[in-house]
């Protein structure tokens, strides 16, 4: 009896931890997005994506002047199998220690009502533009108040999945694809860029990027870095799935 006990304690430990089923027995998936809609994603990222045949997600705000001037070639990466998210229209933040948020985009001036209509009018726009009806959403800088109104149901019922900032996941039960976790970079060493997809591998989960600038800027990732990153993740690809961040919350909302 004492045995059998022991066996059945085993096989539950072993499920318990066992890895997450990634497609073609894959250990992790890593998931590259950027935010802001910024030519260097067009001129540099997405070139580079291309070249290593990933694909990504660009969290476009609707008053981007890149969308405005290059609105064709957002199109073309759309059609081209990259996602085109939801930011918003004017990328509203909460002011508090952040004096570059303007008072009308200082999310504890907005209602409820108005930024779900902001971020409602920013789908119909991006739709215009990729023709898709469904899509994810990015919380600018994280948040997800407005005033004292917590948003993500609202987001929840409108995108498959939702990112902010936070840690690698332990396991993908503790995954919330509405709040989904991601590394907001700001001029990482190329072994950082690795360091981060290894520790997903680890684990089993996912690394989710967040990148803004690319080759030059603010939060800005090197060019050269994003391509040691992009390099890596192509040469260990038997372990590493990679997809847009709507198909791989898709994949996870289906399988776990």
């Amino acid at each position: 009896m004492k045995k059998l006990i022991g066996i059945l304690f085993l096989c539950i430990s072993f499920v318990s931890n066992a890895q997450f089923a990634w497609p073609d027995g894959k250990k992790a998936a890593v998931v590259f997005t950027y935010d802001d809609g910024l030519n260097g994603h067009l001129d540099i990222a997405v070139p580079q994506l291309d070249e290593y045949g990933f694909k990504g997600t660009f969290y476009c705000t609707g008053n981007s002047q890149s969308l405005n001037k290059r609105t064709n070639e957002w199109s073309t990466i759309a059609k081209n199998g990259h996602e085109l998210g939801n930011h918003t229209l004017f990328h509203p933040c909460l002011g508090e220690n952040r004096d570059w948020v303007k008072p009308e985009y200082d999310l504890n001036n907005y209602t409820l009502e108005q930024i779900v209509a902001e971020i409602e009018t920013a789908n119909t726009l991006l739709k215009a533009i990729d023709g898709k009806t469904e899509r994810s959403f990015a919380y600018t800088c994280g948040d997800y108040k407005a005033g004292s109104d917590d948003f993500t149901k609202n987001i929840e019922e409108i995108f498959v999945g939702a990112r902010l900032d936070g840690p690698i996941p332990e396991t993908i039960d503790d995954f919330d694809v509405i709040k989904a976790c991601s590394w907001g970079v700001d001029e990482p060493t190329s072994e950082d860029l690795i360091a981060y997809v290894n520790e997903a591998r680890e684990k089993g989960t996912i690394a989710v990027f967040m990148f803004h600038s690319v080759g030059g800027g603010y939060l800005n990732v090197g060019e050269e870095q994003h391509r040691a990153l992009l390099k890596y993740v192509n040469e260990n690809s038997n372990d590493f799935y990679n997809d847009t961040f709507l198909n791989v919350i898709k994949y996870i909302k289906a399988n776990r």
